[in-house]
């Protein structure tokens, strides 16, 4: 009877712990919540462990300029400020160090990180070689790293291509017809590009679960052999199209939402680049058409006034 209770009672302190995991891990996860963009919208995430330093070549880059910039510069400042405290705990490692003042040893750990070396203050005992050594290594490798990271976002391919605004509804040859533009802003040549557009929709499976599905928009003309100025891209709104006869109300109801995805060859940095923008429902323009934007100037040559390249009205 008393061997029974305690294994009752030892069960009952096993489930508390347990339950107490599970409320710790529920609360752990939650605190680890993060918000991320995709596309143009947030996203919230949480139940990840993730580690800082486990993708730090993503986060590196993936972030902006001036964060980039600031996150090296703090590190940069981090490492001499580190091996300025060995200096400066050292017995007078370091010649010509008036008073043995802890910034005098911070400007001598700059020179070594940096490989500068102006020759004013140097290593004078084997303490302070030592750490100089260190200090060689871990600057020799930091600038390698800093190199390839700054090497590899230059280096990235990227097509600056202009969306409009706006996407718009309207007639086209005489039939129905969702039409998105885009142009190159750089002007150059980017061969073979290659476009596609994509519906998002919120639906309810037959067992009433939510569902957000995605469904491919063919279009007129989806290939390009040279873009180079500007390109409209045309789906006709027909019986086998999944916008067919969908109002406002209905896109609203949907939470419909558009991407386009473009590639191509662009032979200046021969490299393939992508392209890729995001619409949402209350963008979608009912009954507009885009504003024309070529024209011919009087000595027979084409304009092209980008200036109005958002610009619509109404059918």
């Amino acid at each position: 009877m008393i061997g029974r209770a305690i294994n009752a009672f030892a069960s009952t302190r096993k489930s508390c712990a347990t339950l107490n995991r599970m409320r710790n891990g529920q609360a752990e996860r939650t605190a680890k919540a993060r918000v991320v963009r995709l596309g143009g919208r947030e996203v919230i995430t949480e139940g990840l462990d993730l580690n800082f330093w486990a993708d730090i070549s993503h986060r590196c880059m993936t972030a902006s300029w001036p964060a980039f910039i600031a996150g090296a510069v703090f590190v940069f400042l981090a490492f001499n400020a580190v091996f300025a405290c060995f200096y400066w705990i050292g017995d007078q490692p370091i010649a010509n160090v008036p008073g043995g003042a802890y910034i005098d040893y911070f400007y001598f750990s700059i020179e070594t990180l940096s490989t500068a070396g102006y020759g004013d203050m140097h290593p004078q005992t084997h303490y302070g070689h030592f750490i100089a050594t260190v200090e060689l290594f871990t600057g020799i490798f930091s600038m390698s790293l800093m190199t390839g990271l700054i090497f590899a976002r230059f280096s990235r391919p990227q097509a600056r291509l202009l969306f409009a605004n706006n996407p718009v509804i309207s007639n086209h040859e005489g039939r129905l017809t969702l039409m998105v533009r885009l142009a190159n802003e750089r002007q150059n040549l980017i061969g073979n590009a290659t476009a596609r557009l994509w519906m998002f929709r919120d639906t309810v499976t037959e067992e009433g679960q939510p569902f957000r599905r995605f469904y491919e928009l063919p279009l007129l003309r989806s290939e390009s052999p040279a873009l180079a100025l500007s390109w409209t891209l045309h789906h006709v709104l027909d019986e086998t199209s999944p916008l067919h006869g969908a109002s406002a109300d209905e896109l609203a109801a949907g939470n419909v939402s558009l991407a386009v995805v473009v590639s191509g060859y662009d032979v200046v940095a021969a490299q393939t680049v992508h392209a890729r923008k995001s619409y949402e429902h209350p963008a979608i323009r009912f009954g507009h058409r885009y504003a024309d934007i070529l024209d011919t100037t009087d000595d027979g040559r084409i304009r092209i006034d980008y200036g109005r390249f958002h610009d619509t009205f109404e059918a």
